[in-house]
């Protein structure tokens, strides 16, 4: 039985200060296990592996880029963590190219152990081509919910501020997928984010359905982002210049510490 999915269902966003800001749209997300790209793109004639197809997925989107060396790039982050165990099963739920074209402003690699789900790997994109992952340990107590934290430590919107702190409640990829995202600043919460989703059985029929509902869903993904600055910006959210990160691909093992935050161990 093939672990790779698809994921039909909303994207919301909601801003609470200075001026509230909702939005939300109709999106899909594949479910990939590493281990299976090879067969899926061999068997699916609508998806691609590494290579130009009506939907695709790459290597060079996600990690350091390195082509075929996307397994090795997540094995390292968890061996950075004392997290990697042989052959453990990586699945990462993400945005495909569409028609060439994507960019997935977060990306999140679920990997599984011969105990269960080991560890969630969050990979945050920005729109200056910069790249960060966050690599943080899943407890035996929380395979069906997930609840993680980690300091912000990488710029991702101009009308975010990087003083802030994630916390992240995610109910893993079954019939079903939830990723909601509390960003705090020191001042309390300034904005939610989430996706949920329900499963769908990835093949032609599936892919082209989602196709057709959404054929330029990854363009418009990017000119939301930018429509929605706009709107934001006429509402009067204040602007935070960019900081550009020192190296264009970095990662932060997020450790617990003695006091019951989160550690931050930066590569």
């Amino acid at each position: 039985m093939s672990h790779s999915a698809l994921f039909a269902g909303k994207v919301m966003h909601m801003r609470y200060r200075p001026k509230r800001h909702r939005l939300q749209y109709s999106v899909f997300s594949l479910l990939l296990d590493l281990d299976e790209l090879p067969s899926l793109d061999k068997k699916l004639r609508l998806f691609g592996y590494n290579r130009r197809a009506l939907i695709s997925f790459h290597d060079k989107d996600h990690g350091d880029g390195q082509p075929n060396g996307l397994r090795n790039w997540v094995e390292i982050r968890l061996d950075e963590a004392g997290l990697l165990e042989p052959g453990m099963q990586i699945r990462v739920l993400c945005y495909p190219r569409i028609l060439g074209y994507v960019f997935n402003p977060l990306t999140l690699y679920f990997c599984h152990g011969k105990n269960g789900l080991r560890a969630v790997l969050y990979e945050v994109c920005n729109t200056f081509g910069e790249r960060h992952t966050y690599t943080i340990a899943v407890g035996a107590s929380q395979q069906e919910s997930i609840r993680q934290s980690c300091a912000k430590d990488f710029y991702v919107s101009p009308f975010v501020p990087m003083n802030c702190h994630y916390n992240f409640h995610i109910e893993p990829p079954g019939e079903s997928v939830l990723v909601r995202i509390d960003e705090e600043d020191p001042d309390g919460m300034l904005l939610v984010a989430s996706f949920a989703a329900n499963r769908q059985e990835l093949n032609n029929r599936t892919l082209l359905s989602a196709f057709v509902r959404h054929p330029f869903m990854t363009l418009k993904i990017t000119a939301g982002i930018y429509w929605e600055a706009l709107l934001l910006w006429r509402k009067g959210a204040p602007i935070y210049r960019h900081i550009a990160a020192t190296n264009r691909v970095a990662s932060t093992v997020v450790r617990p510490s003695s006091a019951g935050n989160q550690a931050h161990d930066p590569r």
